[in-house]
């Protein structure tokens, strides 16, 4: 059985939403597939997503209100088959904490979006609502990508 971990900074905005998106995707699919979202830093460990991550997802159809940021843990590592980051940064910062006995793939969110492979989904803390619908609609592309290899391309 497959399991994904999506990573950003603090857990409130990118990897709620692409743990949302890709939720939902795999129920379309009807995949049985284990998702969580963490972060690298521990800046809002216990706390929702930022509102206006809830709202986007919500309009999209998808309730994320009940996510609450966590720190990434070692164990994660072995936990969960694919983490799977938002940025270069953050993946940085995975390889660096990686334990040696990591059994989990690591990558970034827009490799799984063809034509895209490399790309960062873009952090839209800092912005307006606009920058969230953008980030939604990165993390839904790259969640259809990411649900057909683990549908069809077993590790």
């Amino acid at each position: 059985m497959y399991s994904v971990l999506f990573v950003c900074l603090g857990n409130i905005c990118r990897s709620p939403l692409a743990e949302g998106a890709f939720r939902d995707e795999v129920a379309k699919r009807k995949l049985s597939i284990i998702t969580d979202s963490a972060g690298t830093a521990a800046y809002h460990t216990d706390n929702p997503p930022d509102p206006r991550a809830i709202a986007t997802a919500k309009r999209n159809g998808v309730n994320i209100a009940s996510l609450r940021a966590r720190q990434v843990k070692p164990a994660d590592f072995k936990r969960f088959t694919h983490i799977v980051a938002m940025d270069t940064d953050n993946l940085a910062n995975l390889k660096r904490v990686q334990p040696q006995d990591s059994t989990a793939r690591l990558s970034l969110m827009m490799d799984w979006a063809k034509g895209r492979e490399g790309a960062s989904v873009e952090d839209p803390y800092y912005g307006d609502e606009d920058g969230f619908s953008v980030t939604w609609a990165d993390v839904v592309e790259a969640s259809k990508g990411l649900a057909d290899h683990l549908a069809h391309k077993p590790d």
